[in-house]
């Protein structure tokens, strides 16, 4: 039953996390007037409309996956730089607020609920983790300048047109993006960024203590 909650809770907090993320994305497209996310049906709550099949199981099994791109059309926007800039980057801020969030409720009530043996209060803990690490993992995973993550749409954003630098992450960002994966530079990365905006959250929520 203990391992039916992890899996449960790990699997809600994935829809719930990857679902936001690109909710956020179609969101802030069409209030700067692009009519795309709407059309394709991206402009809603809904897991289904934003889980990739594949990109969901390949995240269940080996911790690695995608969910559906949001497509935009930015030549709708009245001010490309800005606009695509806060586009780009209004994934990976939804889940820093939602792990902030979550700091929170784990901070004020998580020892309480993990040492309760109640079936749907253990679920609950593995929820509440989940919601905190994932949105953490999503947002220095994602902010990373490498092409196709949401960093790289940022800096291309900001950067002239026929930038050799943009072209070259474009050409090779997918093998630069696997190196990272496969060898402990993301690891320290991760380690070292999450461990600082732990640190912050808690010294955050121990003010109202």
């Amino acid at each position: 039953m203990e391992i039916l909650a992890l899996m449960l809770g790990y699997m809600l907090a994935l829809l719930f996390s990857f679902s936001l993320h690109e909710f956020a994305h179609a969101y802030t497209s069409t209030k700067f007037g692009d009519p795309t996310p709407k059309l394709m049906g991206r402009l809603t709550l809904n897991p289904l409309k934003h889980i990739d099949p594949v990109g969901f199981l390949c995240l269940v099994l080996f911790g690695f996956g995608w969910a559906k791109p949001v497509a935009i059309n930015p030549m709708y926007y009245k001010h490309y730089k800005r606009d695509m800039s806060v586009v780009s980057l209004a994934g990976v801020f939804t889940n820093l607020i939602l792990a902030f969030i979550f700091s929170g409720v784990w901070f004020f009530a998580g020892s309480k609920i993990v040492a309760s043996t109640n079936m749907f209060m253990v679920f609950l803990s593995y929820f509440l983790y989940f919601m905190l690490a994932l949105n953490l993992s999503l947002f220095v995973f994602n902010l990373l300048p490498i092409y196709p993550l949401d960093g790289f749409n940022f800096l291309k954003a900001i950067t002239p047109p026929g930038n050799k630098f943009i072209a070259f992450l474009e050409k090779y960002g997918t093998i630069i993006l696997l190196i990272f994966l496969i060898t402990p530079l993301f690891d320290i990365i991760y380690s070292y960024v999450v461990s600082g905006l732990v640190w912050v959250f808690s010294s955050f929520w121990g003010l109202f203590i």
